[in-house]
């Protein structure tokens, strides 16, 4: 312990002066790695371009969904005094957007006009259902194929990782685009404002796995552990005003801020649990302009470093042009190298082997995204900054995974995660608010089909959450500039993002 943090202090006292591999990094000019059209193909021996198809036709349906909703809103509103309007825009919407609108709203715009917000907001609503109730079928070509699997992870020697993306919308597709790796219950996904997870909430979780595995519950749990990754993140194209919402768009304040999160996390489990009782931890930076990735390499005692990371951006356009031999060796290579640099980025002795195998899989499979976003993207995504369709607090749908879907706020109650929900309605301000529209917020939370009682435990406390919300920004409320649903899903069964409510619940109630 007194080795940890005398580490922690030097490197905390040290300036952000980048050691020699950044300051090779910086060389690099922050263009698109790979952009559509330039030459026959720009395809890297490593891309799987199988999966990017597949991967690429799932936005575009998802992607559709929600494009096309403002003008099929419009279609209807011009025939808002039509004799027959309620049932000419009852067959628009289920024709075009696959779902019926509130029928109150349409019988009553008669009187006082239509309610465009709340039909606007009823139908991100209904369209992220339908992404939800879809999301089998639809991600059957690429979700197993994805090459970072329980197999993978177990032969690094994890039983679970537990991820804490920022909430930005531009992690949302972490998981599956960026890291490729296989969604399952193995893989925890917990989004907090800056990456700034909840230290006593990831013990509780921790302590249960701990549990799971000393029982024998969890295969091979002797040799396994668990681990622990915070995701923060940047943008290299617009450093100053679209990085990290909660950090100011201050990519230093970022990193430090996610990296003392993980400190604090094994500092926590060492003093509760015993010293060496804490888990695994690994730091990553994405670049959301072109989702390439920072790792942070860990060392020998598990300690990681702001300086001392390897850039997938690099590692593609270096090995770019070798065969897939040859690449897989340069990323070890560099590897090898950002491990035994010298200067303030120098840790104590090279981290184990099985961190090493996840470094090396994590940054040849991120090789296919760079790629993803260069052939199909032009090389660099058209929004760099927030584009998301809808807010969701509580608790994430895991079938929806997808760059800027939505913006999510993990919580259990609203003074937990009032932060992280103030930096929500704050971009929703400039995305929908600015523009006439409201704030659709989803107020979701999961329950245990198996335990008697779970169902309505938890419909209560997502009502609970969405009168909170509701009342935390009265003078939006008041305008109707926020629209709640309430949502409930059945994690052991296939009951998923059950609406409690078919229509949206009036404002300020």
């Amino acid at each position: 312990m007194d080795t940890r943090k005398r580490l922690l202090a030097m490197r905390r006292s040290s300036s952000f002066e980048p050691g020699p591999a950044a300051r090779a990094d910086s060389a690099v000019p922050p263009g698109p790695v790979c952009v559509a059209g330039a030459g026959p193909r720009c395809e890297h021996s490593l891309t799987d371009v199988h999966i990017n198809a597949q991967l690429f036709h799932y936005e575009q349906r998802v992607r559709q969904r929600f494009a096309q909703i403002v003008g099929v809103l419009k279609q209807i509103s011009a025939h808002q005094h039509d004799a027959d309007f309620a049932e000419q825009a009852q067959q628009l919407a289920q024709q075009q957007l696959g779902f019926r609108l509130p029928g109150d709203l349409l019988e009553r715009a008669w009187v006082g006009g239509l309610d465009l917000r709340r039909l606007h907001s009823h139908c991100i609503m209904s369209s992220l259902k339908l992404c939800v109730d879809e999301a089998q079928s639809e991600q059957a070509g690429w979700r197993l194929r994805l090459p970072i699997d329980d197999n993978v992870l177990r032969q690094c020697g994890y039983h679970t990782v537990d991820i804490s993306p920022c909430a930005d919308g531009r992690l949302q597709g972490l998981v599956p685009f960026i890291l490729r790796m296989q969604p399952g219950p193995n893989v925890h996904v917990k989004a907090y404002a800056g990456a700034l997870f909840d230290v006593e909430s990831d013990i509780a979780d921790w302590a249960q796995r701990e549990v799971e595995r000393l029982s024998g519950a969890i295969a091979d749990g002797d040799r396994l552990n668990y681990l622990k990754v915070a995701a923060y993140h940047f943008s290299s194209s617009h450093p100053a005003d679209q990085g990290c919402a909660a950090h100011g768009s201050r990519d230093r304040v970022a990193t430090d801020a996610a990296l003392a999160r993980l400190d604090e996390l094994r500092d926590a489990v060492d003093r509760s649990f015993g010293e060496g009782a804490a888990p695994d931890t690994l730091l990553i930076g994405v670049d959301t302009d072109i989702d390439a990735l920072r790792i942070h390499l860990p060392d020998a005692l598990g300690q990681m470093n702001p300086h001392r990371y390897i850039d997938t951006a690099l590692l593609y356009r270096e090995t770019l042009g070798m065969s897939p031999d040859a690449a897989r060796a340069r990323i070890g290579a560099r590897i090898a190298d950002a491990e035994g640099m010298g200067g303030p980025g120098e840790g104590q002795g090279a981290m184990h082997e099985g961190m090493r195998r996840l470094v090396a899989s994590l940054a040849e499979a991120n090789i296919s995204q760079i790629e993803y976003v260069g052939h199909h993207h032009g090389g660099r995504y058209s929004v760099v900054g927030h584009d998301e369709e809808c807010i969701v607090v509580g608790e994430a749908p895991h079938p929806l995974q997808l760059r800027n879907l939505f913006y999510y706020a993990h919580l259990d109650t609203i003074e937990e995660g009032a932060a992280d929900l103030d930096v929500g309605i704050g971009i929703f301000n400039n995305l929908n608010l600015v523009n006439g529209l409201a704030a659709p917020v989803l107020v979701h939370f999961s329950y245990d089909s198996r335990v008697p009682g779970s169902q309505e435990r938890s419909v209560a406390r997502a009502r609970q959450v969405r009168d909170a919300v509701l009342r935390r920004f009265p003078d939006l409320t008041d305008k109707g500039q926020v629209n709640c649903q309430v949502a409930v899903s059945d994690r052991r069964g296939t009951v998923w993002c059950q609406f409690i409510a078919d229509v949206l619940p009036s404002v300020g109630h």
